[in-house]
């Protein structure tokens, strides 16, 4: 807690540049963020990459997830162990990788390729994590809609899905955090795209403006808050069921 302490305090520093000692309070580093040359532009690159990422790897995470529970396939094994390499992969080792077949293919570094190898790396966490909310699923519970004449759109949309939404949230809300918070993977593949964990490696050489411990205070306030939401809604639904 003391770097994420240090962090918040050293957002209301009137420093302008190094942002080692303190020279007393302000509130201008929160009202004027985006006056430091890019620190607005690296946190929506990086928003950028790690909303499109969650979103790719959620979805198709969740489809890899389903049949792998579910179904009987050829090479379903294999499929298991690709799936986990990733996980015990390096992140230096799988940047380099991406970043060589880039280059093969002939592709200019930029978000396009930041955003793939964000899928490439966040779709195991995904198919991980979703894969253990679809094993608790009872698929009496499935049965019972298609004995009640519910088409297969119908079972997963209004059984399956709301059964497995906790999975995803929880699978997408890691999926985010990893790819926002990259840097190895991202370095690789980026060419001259800065995103926000860029930005503060490249300026920690000259001193960290104070401006960019003010959007890591806000990401962290925002994860803080998303968290007391889900405790707060979920202990007010447990109270709900137990009243009744």
């Amino acid at each position: 807690m003391v770097p994420i302490g240090y962090t918040f305090v050293f957002s209301f520093n009137d420093s302008i540049k190094s942002n080692i000692i303190w020279r007393g309070f302000t509130l201008d580093n929160w009202l004027n963020v985006c006056d430091q040359a890019d620190v607005c532009g690296a946190f929506g690159n990086s928003l950028l990459v790690a909303v499109t990422a969650t979103a790719v790897s959620t979805v198709l995470g969740t489809m890899i997830a389903i049949a792998l529970v579910r179904y009987r396939f050829k090479f379903r094994s294999a499929t298991n162990l690709l799936l986990f390499l990733p996980l015990a992969t390096p992140e230096v080792v799988m940047g380099a990788g991406l970043a060589a077949q880039f280059l093969d293919f002939g592709w200019t570094k930029g978000l396009t390729t930041v955003i793939i190898a964000h899928v490439m790396f966040t779709l195991s966490f995904v198919v991980v994590t979703v894969k253990a909310r679809v094993a608790t699923l009872d698929p009496a519970l499935e049965e019972a809609g298609r004995d009640l004449y519910a088409s297969p759109m119908q079972v997963f949309w209004k059984i399956t899905f709301p059964l497995l939404l906790p999975g995803i949230l929880s699978a997408a809300m890691l999926a985010f955090a990893l790819s926002f918070d990259d840097f190895i993977i991202t370095q690789f593949n980026s060419g001259s795209v800065d995103t926000f964990p860029k930005f503060v490696y490249t300026a920690a050489a000259r001193g960290i403006p104070p401006e960019a411990n003010v959007v890591g205070s806000f990401v962290f306030i925002v994860a803080i808050a998303i968290v007391i939401a889900v405790q707060v809604r979920s202990a007010l639904k447990k109270r709900k069921l137990l009243s009744k």
